[in-house]
């Protein structure tokens, strides 16, 4: 489903005549078409559903490694950068890195599409935990690996800019599939690879 760029233009308009100002003002002239062409950009996910992004970054190559049941070695991404935008509120969701773990099970994806895919899922309306199931489900769509961790730490205007306004508070969320979820090793193994 595409953005209405037309609707979002004229419900800013709205939203600011609804908060005093006058949408004529040479500072809010063109505030609505900014916004629209902004969300346009920022809540690009919306557009998607997870196999329709998991359909995008599908490239994978099929590999010989010792990667196995038996042993814990896996891939990991660190420290993806992303935002968001909590569905609650519509508050900035910031300064949230992204950890995507998984066992190959005889086919890689490349380390920028892990990147891409947290990057498209984080444009829409979400919760954090859910940013983590849905890459993880992704991830293992695209791998064929039922093996998948995915570790967030962010900050959430919500709480740090209003309500409880505690400035300095970070939101971790995990989301462990398939031998995260019970392979001690590999659970031990990730935690040492996070530090």
């Amino acid at each position: 489903m595409a953005i209405d760029s037309k609707a979002v233009r004229e419900h800013i308009r709205g939203l600011l005549i609804a908060l005093g100002d006058d949408p004529e003002r040479e500072g809010l002239r063109d505030t609505p078409e900014r916004v629209a062409r902004m969300y346009e950009e920022v809540f690009e996910g919306m557009n998607y559903s997870n196999q329709e992004i998991a359909a995008m970054f599908d490239r994978t190559f099929e590999e010989d490694l010792t990667f196995s049941q038996t042993n814990s070695d896996f891939v990991i991404v660190k420290d993806i950068d992303i935002f968001s935008f909590c569905e609650h509120h519509m508050a900035l969701m910031y300064d949230m890195k992204v950890t995507v773990a998984y066992v190959p099970h005889g086919k890689v994806i490349g380390l920028s599409k892990i990147a891409r895919i947290a990057d498209m899922v984080s444009k829409r309306l979400q919760l954090q935990e859910r940013i983590g199931t849905d890459i993880a489900e992704i991830v293992e769509t695209v791998t064929g690996s039922g093996d998948v961790a995915v570790l967030i730490e962010g900050c959430h205007s919500c709480m740090t800019a209003r309500g409880i306004k505690k400035t300095d508070a970070k939101t971790y969320t995990s989301t462990l599939r398939g031998r995260f979820q019970t392979d001690m090793m590999l659970q031990t193994r990730l935690s040492l690879a996070m530090n």
